[in-house]
């Protein structure tokens, strides 16, 4: 027991300066924390308030741009319809094609100003927190490059179909001629045109591949019958009869709102050997030359068979040929003599000798 007293006492007290020590590590661990903050407080405090103010302006910039927009996209559709039920309404798009249109160009434009504001933005943001934006601009420059080159077909598809739409080309319920495929445009996008061909069939053409286009919808239509008549018809009576259809049809309903001009005869398109062309014309609300040009050979045929006025088909009229004569009609009967079987023959024959009798 002595010896662990001995122990004891031999063994060193800690001393006060030891056990303090991790809490004056931690105090001054404190202390330097908080003069750190209350050194550099003031530069964060100037860092948030930019960003701050520079996610406000973005953001209030933006909603004022977005709103621009579409209230020019509404004026636009107001002086639209402001012109409906006058002379120019015909060169007008329908309303689904004005509000196809302006959906398309709205969301372009909202699409780009967000983009730049954002964009704009974002690198404010870098730039306050002092970091070099050089190496991030020159990655990002390479990496429009590499992706230009491999999604060119899609970007020309893109920018052909935005242009397509600013210049207002074509539109939703226009017949179009885009060189790849025809037909009535049933939606326009900005990488693809649907059309719906004359059969039913829908085509799918890229905006990119477009070269050429032929709008069959917008301004006028011209309506063009040919009625070939023989050569010996009397041009003046012709000419009487195709002007008494052309103005009763003009009169009549639904045709006088369908033609845009008076029907007229031009005149002689060719003449021929036994065949005459005389040309009919008449301009048409687009669209609708085919049902014009339908109507109007019915009429003219109706008319030509009451004034009892020929209509020969073929730009040459092959000449009537009289029937041949029959070759068996000047060759006399056979005689009945000529059939030893006839009764005749028989009657005119001499009587045969009786044979002997026995």
């Amino acid at each position: 027991m002595f010896l662990s007293v001995l122990s004891a006492a031999a063994t060193p007290s800690p001393s006060p300066s030891t056990t303090a020590d991790p809490l004056q590590d931690a105090q001054e661990s404190a202390t330097n924390a908080a003069s750190w903050v209350e050194q550099n407080w003031s530069t964060w405090l100037s860092i948030g308030l930019r960003v701050l103010l520079i996610v406000v302006i973005a953001v209030a910039l933006r909603i004022a741009v977005r709103r621009a927009i579409t209230k020019f996209i509404e004026r636009m559709n107001r002086t639209a319809q402001a012109v409906d039920g006058t002379a120019l309404a015909g060169l007008l798009v329908n309303a689904e094609r004005r509000r196809q249109r302006s959906q398309a160009i709205g969301s372009v434009l909202r699409s780009v100003a967000s983009f730049l504001i954002v964009g704009t933005a974002a690198l404010m943001v870098l730039g306050t927190f002092e970091i070099n934006l050089a190496p991030l601009l020159a990655s990002a420059g390479v990496a429009g490059v590499a992706i230009g080159f491999g999604a060119r077909n899609l970007v020309t598809d893109f920018l052909s179909g935005v242009f397509m739409i600013l210049e207002d080309q074509y539109g939703v319920g226009d017949t179009i001629d885009a060189g790849v495929a025809s037909g009535e445009v049933i939606e326009v996008g900005l990488r693809v045109t649907k059309l719906r061909g004359d059969n039913g069939e829908i085509w799918y053409v890229r905006n990119g591949e477009v070269k050429r286009i032929g709008n069959l919808s917008q301004g006028w239509a011209t309506a063009g019958v040919d009625v070939t008549v023989r050569a010996s018809e009397d041009l003046d009576h012709v000419r009487s009869v195709l002007n008494e259809v052309s103005e009763a049809m003009s009169k009549a309903e639904p045709w006088n709102e369908l033609l845009w001009g008076p029907i007229e005869v031009l005149g002689l398109d060719s003449v021929l050997l036994d065949s005459m062309v005389v040309r009919v014309s008449a301009k048409t609300m687009p669209g609708k030359a085919l049902t014009v040009e339908r109507e109007l050979r019915w009429r003219i045929k109706r008319a030509f068979d009451a004034a009892d006025i020929r209509i020969v088909g073929g730009s040459t009229v092959q000449p009537e040929e009289t029937p041949a004569p029959d070759p068996t009609a000047a060759v006399a009967a056979p005689s009945v003599y000529a059939n030893s079987a006839s009764p005749q023959s028989e009657a005119a024959s001499p009587i045969a000798p009786r044979s002997p009798q026995r």
